[in-house]
C-alpha cells in the first residue's frame, strides 16, 4: 500500500516516527514534508499530498501540522479527499469507519507522537463501514 506524508515545521519529529512506522510494516511512503523545525507554509505541504490520494496514486495520505486545521482544510479543497482532523484514535476510528477518510490530519501541538502513532494505526486498520454511510458520503462533494 501507498501512503503520501506531508508536514509543516510543527511536525517533523512526528513525520519522522511515523514513516519508520510504516515502512517497518511494509508500507511504501512518499514523503513531501519538511525535516526541520524553521518555519514553512503547511499549503505547500498538503497539496502533493491531496494530489495523490485524488489522482490514485496513494491510497491514503497523512498530514501534520501544528493544530491539524489549516492543512485539513487545505486537503480538503481537493476532489476526492475526503480528510479528517483526528487527535484520538477513537476519532481516527469512525473517521474511517462512517466517513470513508482518506487523508488523516494529525494536530501535532494537541498529540505526543505516540498517540500519533496510535491515531495512524487506527487509522490504517479500520475499514469503511459503508451501508447507511454510504449515502452520506456520496453527499459530501460539491457537485
Amino acid at each position: 500500500m501507498k501512503i503520501s506524508i506531508g508536514n509543516d515545521h510543527a511536525g517533523p519529529e512526528y513525520k519522522k516516527a511515523i514513516v519508520a512506522m510504516l515502512k517497518s510494516k511494509g508500507y511504501q511512503v512518499k514523503n513531501y514534508g519538511t525535516d526541520t523545525e524553521a518555519s514553512v507554509d503547511y499549503p505547500d505541504f498538503g497539496h502533493p499530498v491531496a494530489s495523490d490520494v485524488a489522482e490514485g496514486k496513494a491510497e491514503y495520505g497523512i498530514v501534520i501540522c501544528g493544530s491539524g486545521n489549516g492543512i485539513a482544510m487545505t486537503v480538503n479543497k481537493h476532489p476526492k479527499v475526503r480528510a479528517g482532523l483526528c487527535w484520538m484514535k477513537e476519532i481516527a476510528y469512525l473517521t474511517r469507519l462512517h466517513n470513508d477518510a482518506n487523508i488523516l490530519c494529525i494536530p501535532a501541538r494537541y498529540t505526543s507522537v505516540q498517540q500519533a502513532m496510535e491515531i495512524v494505526e487506527t487509522f490504517l486498520t479500520t475499514e469503511f463501514e459503508g451501508g447507511r454511510h454510504q449515502n452520506r458520503v456520496n453527499k459530501i462533494s460539491c457537485k
